[in-house]
């Protein structure tokens, strides 16, 4: 069964979420947690959790202090962002931290599970009324490599790295155009390698093309 951890310091708001996040089916455990130091403890004590929707305005540590956390303990684990907060900077700021989605408290809760389903499946959400153009305009729209998490047991998030490497993009410009941290690509970058058993980008490129090749060759 999949984990979702929601950190949100207001009850009624918190139970809210909760009950909307139910409609992503029977699969899915909710747990919740009033504030960030209640939810690294809810990690420690769950183990892994699938994925962790927050609020920034949290009493002691910030929900910008949680998600460079977050990021800490794992670059590869989603946070979607859910805040009174809204405007393109915070959005922006939110995004660049680590967020994988963004949604405005002020939105509909089908917005909120549409939202999740899309980080879910290695996406990125924010609605478009609070895209910020210059940090959106050089984004890319990677399309994941045919069969790569299939093949290679590669997240989606994953996929689109890697589509991006076989580009010849450097670190720094995968960054920009999916709108991750630098550090988070990296990362990615790691476990890819991992995963293709091999240890260069060369090789990665090598290992890709053979693949596409024993595909090719078998139809």
């Amino acid at each position: 069964m999949s984990c979702l951890l929601i950190v949100e310091d207001h009850a009624l708001v918190r139970e809210g979420m909760a009950q909307t996040l139910g409609r992503l089916g029977a699969e899915w455990r909710v747990i919740e947690a009033p504030d960030a130091n209640a939810a690294l403890a809810s990690m420690d004590r769950e183990g892994e959790i699938d994925l962790v929707v927050t609020d920034l305005m949290l009493p002691g540590i910030s929900g910008f202090s949680l998600l460079a956390m977050l990021r800490e303990r794992d670059p590869s684990l989603p946070v979607v962002v859910v805040s009174a907060l809204c405007d393109k900077t915070t959005v922006s700021r939110a995004m660049r931290q680590g967020a994988s989605g963004f949604v405005s408290k002020g939105d509909s809760g089908d917005q909120l599970v549409q939202a999740v389903r899309t980080v879910l499946a290695g996406g990125l959400y924010v609605p478009p009324d609070r895209r910020a153009p210059a940090a959106r305009a050089g984004r890319t729209a990677a399309a994941p490599v045919p069969d790569a998490a299939a093949a290679y047991g590669l997240t989606q998030a994953q996929s689109r790295v890697l589509a991006l490497l076989v580009e010849g993009r450097s670190n720094r410009e995968i960054a920009e155009g999916l709108g991750l941290a630098e550090g988070t690509v990296k990362v990615h970058v790691t476990r890819i390698l991992k995963a293709l058993k091999v240890s260069s980008r060369t090789q990665v490129l090598v290992a890709v093309s053979q693949g596409r090749a024993r595909r090719d060759g078998s139809r």
